[in-house]
């Protein structure tokens, strides 16, 4: 079953970074998935705030991705240019995540079994 390895993915994060010059801080890390297999993830780490963001494929072998932006524990009190820089990053998150969509669509990790 097709799916993005860590290395496709950040292969596709290098792409993202020198295409746009953002995102240098997006890291893919090791997720495991059906029998083992090394799908990645891809962790966005926020300036503005304490929440947690990631994206993957909503299933394996689809080209439709999703973020998960995870609870955070404590309040976030922002001024008007922080809340404007935190919109700049989540921005450059959902251009990720649509650039990620573009390059799984139709993709299929070549087969490491030789």
């Amino acid at each position: 079953m097709p799916f993005r390895s860590k290395e496709t993915l950040e292969k596709w994060l290098a792409e993202f970074h020198a295409a746009r010059g953002a995102g240098d801080l997006i890291r893919v890390i090791v997720q495991d998935g059906a029998g083992g297999a090394d799908t990645g993830l891809v962790v966005v780490p926020l300036n503005q705030a304490t929440v947690s963001v990631f994206m993957e494929p909503i299933e394996i072998g689809d080209a439709h991705w999703r973020i998960t932006l995870e609870p955070q524990p404590d309040t976030t009190i922002l001024s008007s240019h922080q809340l404007h820089a935190l919109a700049v990053e989540l921005q450059v998150a959902a251009e990720l995540c649509a650039f990620l969509e573009a390059k799984s669509n139709g993709f299929e990790e070549p087969d490491t079994d030789d």
